[in-house]
């Protein structure tokens, strides 16, 4: 079975949809196709990578 790819796009959508909390992640999961543990790391990678825009 291949793995399902994300485009970077895609990504910052949900991670977007993530952090505005009007839904939970299990819901938000649910909706778009991907296990949950992939939105913790996705959101986890954002707020780690967040800094650097701005340097």
């Amino acid at each position: 079975m291949k793995r399902k790819r994300y485009t970077p796009e895609f990504k910052s959508q949900v991670v977007l949809e993530v952090l505005k909390e009007e839904k939970t992640m299990n819901q938000i999961a649910s909706e778009r196709s991907v296990h949950v543990n992939q939105l913790h790391n996705w959101k986890k990678q954002f707020l780690q990578e967040m800094p650097q825009i701005f340097d």
